[in-house]
């Protein structure tokens, strides 16, 4: 890792293109997949989560192509199938025939998506404020999702993230707002949600049968107060899943794992290890 810039991990070749990963730790394998904010990266969304679990896993974390330090080769044609396949790309150069995969919020789609499609390399799962299923947007992915650049507009933002304002401070909003505004970053992330936003929402989610078919573990976490993805999405994903737990934290936006920290490594880690 860079001791310049701790979002930057190491250059990886994942198909066509170079992904920035951060790889921690030693043990069974768990991928970690970020959300979809403005600006984001997999260290920005995982910073409190990769040092803990790497005490116990080895944490593989990328950023997915179109945000963070990832390349953005011209022409990508951004959705699901691209995550799902760099996903894959990045197991397979790493030599990880199965890895534990936690996703959050667009991320969780994206997990679900690799755990139908290729059932034997995934082991437990973790859905955390996750899309996956059809739902009409909500108000708050709407303006996450159309987010245009400015100090005011991500401090509105990380307002509706968070369900204790306390959390978001000027100086975190201007550190998110110049992440955001990063050569490179606001035109990839306004490429991939364009309007009308349901038609990304819909373009998501997995089908119900599929979902129902999913043999893994599966834990599912999500704050109660959440603004971003409806409550109803992770109780719905409950009653599909067999092999499934719902953890719900009250006093809790769609940050889970920043604004209950410590509950939420302890929660993940307990549940990976339990597989091993």
């Amino acid at each position: 890792m860079s001791q310049n810039d701790p979002e930057i991990g190491v250059r990886l070749r994942t198909g066509d293109f170079e992904s920035n990963v951060h790889d921690r730790g030693t043990g069974a394998p768990v991928m970690l997949i970020h959300g979809s904010g403005p600006g984001v990266s997999a260290w920005a969304n995982w910073r409190g989560v990769i040092p803990a679990l790497a005490e116990r896993f080895r944490v593989v974390a990328p950023d997915m192509v179109g945000f963070g330090f990832t390349d953005r080769p011209a022409g990508t044609a951004y959705g699901r199938p691209v995550w799902v396949r760099q996903a894959l790309d990045l197991m397979d150069a790493l030599g990880l025939d199965k890895v534990d995969l936690l996703g959050n919020s667009f991320g969780g789609a994206i997990a679900l998506a690799l755990a139908i499609g290729h059932p034997d390399r995934i082991g437990r799962l973790v859905l955390m404020g996750s899309v996956g299923l059809s739902f009409p947007i909500s108000d708050g992915l709407d303006r996450v999702w159309g987010y245009q650049p400015s100090l005011a507009e991500m401090r509105a933002m990380l307002d509706i993230f968070a369900f204790d304002r306390g959390l978001v401070t000027d100086e975190l909003a201007e550190l998110r707002y110049r992440a955001s505004i990063r050569p490179g970053f606001q035109e990839s992330f306004s490429a991939m949600f364009p309007a009308p936003r349901q038609a990304h929402v819909d373009a998501l989610a997995s089908a119900e049968a599929d979902i129902r078919a999913l043999p893994h573990e599966t834990l599912i976490i999500h704050g109660r107060d959440d603004r971003v993805i409806p409550l109803d999405v992770s109780l719905r994903l409950a009653a599909l899943i067999d092999h499934s737990q719902l953890h719900v934290f009250g006093r809790c936006g769609h940050w889970t794992q920043i604004e209950h920290a410590t509950r939420f490594n302890r929660l993940v880690g307990d549940f990976i290890a339990e597989g091993h």
